[in-house]
């Protein structure tokens, strides 16, 4: 049996959280975002592989190939932990929002097209 089924998603995924707190990450990922200036197709050339690389190194020590594939295969894992650990679902979130650019979606439910009435 392979070290990959991690022996806990949430404790991975805490590290991974703590790895970008860490003030090289933070400057790291900070310079990324500077880069992108909010540009959503910036934001994947500059900041996304900033984002990987950080997951790479605290993941591998888990058994997942420090590859993109290692962070793709974690991330899985992690989203299919989602709807029954809220703990999970809260640190996932956690960390979309630490490279994801904030973005203003309509609230669920909300009609397609047209402009939110103010």
């Amino acid at each position: 049996r392979r070290a990959a089924e991690c022996p806990c998603p949430a404790a991975v995924l805490a590290e991974v959280i703590k790895a970008f707190g860490a003030p090289e990450n933070a400057q790291r990922m900070e310079e990324a975002r500077d880069n992108a200036c909010n540009d959503m197709g910036k934001m994947l050339q500059f900041l996304l592989p900033v984002a990987t690389q950080i997951q790479q190194d605290v993941i591998k020590a888990y058994g997942f190939s420090s590859d993109g594939e290692g962070v793709l295969k974690f991330a899985r894992l992690i989203k299919s932990y989602e709807s029954q650990d809220p703990e999970i679902a809260s640190m996932s979130g956690k960390l979309k929002a630490m490279f994801l650019p904030p973005m203003t979606l309509p609230p669920h439910g909300a009609g397609t097209g047209g402009v939110a009435a103010s």
